[in-house]
């Protein structure tokens, strides 16, 4: 019972401390820098790239989860959440499209 309960605090606590508490906290993450050329890129190279894409991916779910927060607690307006919600979607699509674009090469590339 004691065990369970400090868990519950642990994470309670945990929880607490990841809520920003401003606004100007949701950091949009930056991109990858690279993303391989599938002519040329190995098969090493192709899956560092798509683990680089998931956790960018997952990153940008996070940042969008905080202006969703920061909206409800009324730090930001549902119009400004709205904006920057959709800039990062149209970069993580663009990105992502990119990617796809490579991975299609490298597979004719490589059967």
């Amino acid at each position: 019972m004691i065990v369970r309960n400090l868990i519950r605090v642990l994470l309670l606590a945990g929880l607490v401390t990841a809520l920003p508490a401003r606004a100007d906290e949701c950091v949009l993450p930056p991109p990858p820098s690279k993303i391989p050329d599938g002519a040329t890129a190995n098969e090493q190279q192709m899956l560092t790239a798509m683990n680089t894409l998931k956790e960018y991916n997952g990153d940008v779910n996070v940042y969008l989860e905080c202006l969703d927060f920061q909206a409800r607690q009324n730090r930001i307006s549902s119009n400004s959440r709205d904006i920057k919600h959709d800039a990062a979607v149209v970069q993580l699509q663009s990105i992502a499209d990119r990617f796809n674009e490579q991975v299609r090469l490298f597979k004719s590339k490589h059967g």
